[in-house]
């Protein structure tokens, strides 16, 4: 069959032989730019020293939307050619709306994955930066990054944003009258990013609310509490409450104890018992004493003048084993100390086995705890019956 034929056949359709070869050619030609313009992106993303060993999977991550990219394309071009040649401007708008909307998921995907990637690795590559300051500043990149491709949407649909723009001044006030709870919690979020008196995972009590901080978010912060349930705060309301924050500390964490023994003991043997805790705790390696050694330097805060370097950095290293007090039914010896951890778990082993020496010496020492006790003293009943 001669190329007239399939013509013959293709023109009640609008199409002829040539167009296809064209359209053909057209879907080769974007494929091969395809392909091209991923092997230019990563190779050029592998050249940035920062996100060289990340380039894998920022390309993963805007892979999809370019392929969606090209498929617009070749449906774009299939048009074209099928209308001989001519732009169709009933489409075109939604054509360039399509990819305004692509390359501003494009944008949107590659920030929040720089992020994301910046987030995992903050702790080992650079600690100078707070993770929730990097989570506040993409909310608001990522608000942006909308707020400017709606507004191209908007420019393509014939809208004069001249008058747009020029009414955000009015409306935005009305808008912050409206909102003033809002704008609170948003200046609340600064206030909280810059005070540096909390940050993301840290456990934290404020206002009888008591959890691990989950997200500092623009409006709220969430904490998680112990029983796992979720509490969120507005920042507006936290950054005016006192807060109570157990990460803030670096080595110590207090194991306060109050020991009766009975009142019969004898004054020695509680004499021995006091002077054999106080050096089983000096000798713990899991309690922190004078003689225990930290390294304030890599610690310490430039920016900040340092009044003591223990309450800066968190350390406590008292260690008071003293006889405290005569209770109602028992004889107390206080024991105050912390251990070196600060982790709970860790603390919880550590005071076990602190509380397990210290009955071991009470044993060898002849003393036994007291509890709770009432005792009844009868009158001679002789002398009652003489009365």
């Amino acid at each position: 069959m001669s190329v007239e034929v399939f013509n013959e056949f293709l023109n009640p359709y609008g199409l002829s032989v040539s167009k296809i070869l064209v359209i053909l050619c057209a879907f080769l030609v974007i494929y091969f730019i395809r392909k091209k313009l991923l092997d230019f992106i990563g190779s050029n993303l592998a050249k940035i020293e920062s996100l060289k060993k990340y380039s894998a999977e920022i390309l993963d991550s805007i892979r999809k939307s370019l392929e969606i990219i090209f498929i617009v394309i070749n449906i774009d071009l299939t048009i074209y050619i099928y209308n001989d040649y001519r732009v169709m401007q009933e489409y075109e708008v939604y054509f360039t709306i399509i990819y305004t909307i692509l390359i501003t998921l494009i944008m949107y995907t590659t920030v929040n994955t720089i992020a994301d990637i910046k987030l995992k690795n903050i702790g080992s590559e650079d600690k100078r930066i707070k993770n929730e300051v990097i989570n506040v500043s993409m909310k608001l990149l990522n608000f942006f990054i909308w707020i400017v491709g709606g507004l191209v949407i908007l420019h393509i649909l014939g809208v004069e944003l001249t008058a747009v723009i020029s009414g955000l001044g009015i409306g935005g006030l009305a808008v912050a009258l409206a909102s003033k709870d809002s704008l609170a919690n948003f200046f609340g979020t600064l206030s909280i990013l810059f005070s540096d008196v909390f940050s993301q995972g840290d456990w934290i009590e404020v206002d009888g609310k008591e959890g691990t901080v989950v997200e500092i978010g623009l409006r709220v912060t969430k904490l998680r509490t112990f029983d796992n349930a979720l509490i969120a705060i507005p920042n507006a309301v936290l950054a005016n409450k006192d807060v109570k924050n157990y990460n803030k500390r670096t080595l110590g964490r207090r194991i306060k104890m109050n020991i009766g023994i009975k009142y019969d003991s004898k004054k020695e043997d509680i004499k021995t018992a006091v002077e054999e805790i106080y050096k089983m705790l000096d000798q713990h390696s899991g309690i922190a004493t004078v003689n225990t050694k930290f390294d304030y330097a890599q610690h310490a805060k430039k920016a900040r003048v340092i009044h003591s370097k223990d309450d800066q950095e968190g350390v406590k290293k008292t260690l008071l084993v003293y006889l405290d007090s005569f209770g109602d039914s028992s004889i107390n010896i206080l024991v105050y100390c912390f251990s070196k951890t600060v982790l709970w778990r860790e603390w919880l082993e550590v005071k076990q086995d602190v509380m397990f020496q210290i009955m071991e010496i009470l044993e060898k020492n002849s003393l036994e705890f007291a509890f709770p006790s009432l005792s009844l003293y009868h009158e001679n009943e002789a002398n009652l019956e003489g009365k």
